[in-house]
Formats: C-alpha cells, sequence, structure tokens
C-alpha cells in the first residue's frame, strides 16, 4: 500500500470515529432534564436575573483615561 491509501484510510477513520463519538454525545442529552426551579432560583440569585439592564444616562459612558 502506498502512502496515499494510507492517509486516506486514517482520515476516513477518523471521521467514522468522530461522527460516531457526535452521536453518542447527542443520545446521552437528550434524556437530561431542564433545570428545576429550584436549580433556577439559584442560578438567578448567583448570576442575576434575565432583565435586560437599564440604559445607560448621558455622561456615564465609558470612555478611556487617555
Amino acid at each position: 500500500m502506498n502512502r496515499a491509501v494510507i492517509i486516506a484510510l486514517f482520515v476516513f477513520v477518523a471521521a467514522l470515529l468522530s461522527a460516531a463519538t457526535v452521536l453518542v454525545i447527542n443520545i446521552r442529552e437528550n434524556g437530561k432534564p431542564t433545570l428545576t426551579e429550584e436549580q433556577r432560583a439559584v442560578r438567578e440569585k448567583f448570576f442575576g436575573s434575565n432583565k435586560e439592564l437599564p440604559p445607560i444616562k448621558d455622561g456615564q459612558e465609558m470612555r478611556p483615561r487617555w
């Protein structure tokens, strides 16, 4: 077998293994439940709420100090 055939075979096997890995991971994630209300409340308390930030008042924009 020459070098080109070996490289093509290696690329084919790598692509096949990558596709199999993606399929296995996707199957496992489908059965994953969403966050419970308790987990959602703790996450919102830690990271803040999903509300939009208030508009920036005039003169309070962030500007470089130079």
